[in-house]
């Protein structure tokens, strides 16, 4: 019976935001207050709750409670640009918070990716209206951070801050679960869906000169590509990839 109980309440309050009763970012009545209006006990509106979150329908913050999830943001993956141009354009207000900032030697991977043994990485906490919108890391060869400083990387991007011009990028979007630690610092559930997105941004001469880890919950984010008509060929995106 619990089991149709908390889906029942779940269906009433998807179907309530869904009709505008509530409106993106407004606060949902206390768990106190649904327990009293659904003559339910507090774990079975607890699980109604958790359900819409996994949804994307809800979100949850600490001290500030259960809230109608914000309408997800659309990214244009039809132009090189960053996560504060998309935020702005879509009339949100960005912030950032650095986590760590440092020097380190290059992985395997970022080494022959960029021809050196050291690394500026810096992690970072991107936000939306003051929601946790994305932890992103990104590494520059360590010739191109020299003279930068966390205040520089907290203030802007490295787009603004690199001295050489940028001319492409190439970027993978791929389903992932969020670690604990992403999980903490997004305020989502651990192994909740998440859109992981690496993204490798090239100078004009064509060498690679950043590297970037996005995390988004899945919920607070969706990619939008415009595909021209093309009759003699595939209609699938020419950069769909099967993963094995």
């Amino acid at each position: 019976m619990r089991e149709i109980r908390y889906r029942a309440i779940a269906d009433e309050l998807r179907a309530e935001i869904g009709a505008g009763g509530v409106l993106p970012g407004a606060v949902l009545p206390s768990e106190a207050d649904l327990v009293g209006r659904f003559d339910a006990s507090r774990v079975t509106v607890r699980k109604a709750l958790e359900l819409l979150r996994a949804e994307g329908v809800i979100d949850a913050r600490q001290g500030y409670g259960w809230f109608a999830a914000p309408r997800p943001l659309r990214q244009s993956l039809g132009r090189l640009g960053t996560i504060e141009d998309q935020l702005v354009g879509s009339g949100r207000n960005p912030a950032r918070r650095v986590l760590d900032f440092g020097f380190t030697a290059a992985t395997r991977r970022l080494a022959d990716l960029f021809g050196t043994g050291e690394v500026l990485r810096v992690r970072r906490l991107n936000l939306a209206d003051g929601v946790p919108f994305a932890r992103v890391t990104v590494w520059v060869p360590a010739e191109l951070g020299t003279g930068l400083s966390r205040d520089d990387v907290e203030r802007t991007t490295f787009h603004d801050l690199l001295t050489v011009p940028l001319s492409r990028a190439i970027q993978t979007i791929a389903a992932a679960a969020a670690s604990n630690a992403d999980a903490r610092l997004l305020q989502v559930e651990p192994r909740s869906p998440v859109l992981r997105c690496e993204r490798t941004t090239y100078d004009d001469r064509d060498r690679p000169v950043i590297f970037a880890e996005h995390v988004f919950p899945a919920g607070r984010t969706e990619f939008v590509v415009e595909l021209p008509a093309a009759p003699e060929a595939s209609m699938a995106p020419s950069g769909l990839r099967l993963v094995e």
